[in-house]
């Protein structure tokens, strides 16, 4: 599917309005260059340090987590609605365990900016290179975040990726 660049923040309403439900594919490359993706139901796009971001929070018990940390980049996808089942499969089984792109056929090519894969059927992908990261900190949490999401001491790591580039497919 033909792609065009657009800037930062041209389509963050249609990224934000996909981001709970069904969710959008977090991916990267793991250290032998295999393509995963996760589905993330959080995350936040803004300005931090003069630049465009997509912050992102991965569990370290993610496999995601640590192609992250191999590869310093990660790619934010945007399904259209008739593959919803997409997200479901991908925030379902780990990457640890399944190659996910081989087992759903998901068509995928390297950034224009960054080696994460690009997820072809996806309408909207950000490109983003890790500029900071940061554990969150559980003793200053809110106790009824902690409580409501945090069971375990299985923490997020949040990733602070500057926005590269942004690909929308046509008609987007």
């Amino acid at each position: 599917m033909p792609k065009r660049l657009v800037e930062p923040f041209a389509v963050v309403p249609q990224t934000l309005a996909s981001l709970p439900s069904p969710g959008l594919l977090l991916a990267s490359l793991d250290a032998n260059g295999r393509p995963n993706a996760m589905t993330i139901g959080w995350g936040a796009v803004g300005v931090f340090w003069s630049k465009p971001m997509f912050v992102v929070p991965v569990r370290e018990s993610r496999y995601t987590h640590g192609c992250i940390e191999a590869t310093g980049d990660f790619t934010v996808n945007v399904l259209p609605a008739a593959l919803a089942d997409l997200a479901a499969f991908c925030g379902s089984v780990s990457g640890r365990d399944h190659d996910k792109f081989a087992e759903r056929n998901i068509a995928w090519a390297p950034g224009r900016q960054v080696k994460s894969p690009v997820i072809e059927p996806c309408i909207i992908t950000y490109e983003c290179r890790v500029v900071h990261h940061n554990e969150l900190a559980p003793g200053v949490l809110d106790a009824a975040i902690k409580q409501s999401f945090y069971g375990s001491p299985d923490y997020h790591t949040f990733y602070f990726g500057e926005i590269l580039a942004v690909q929308v497919a046509e008609g987007v």
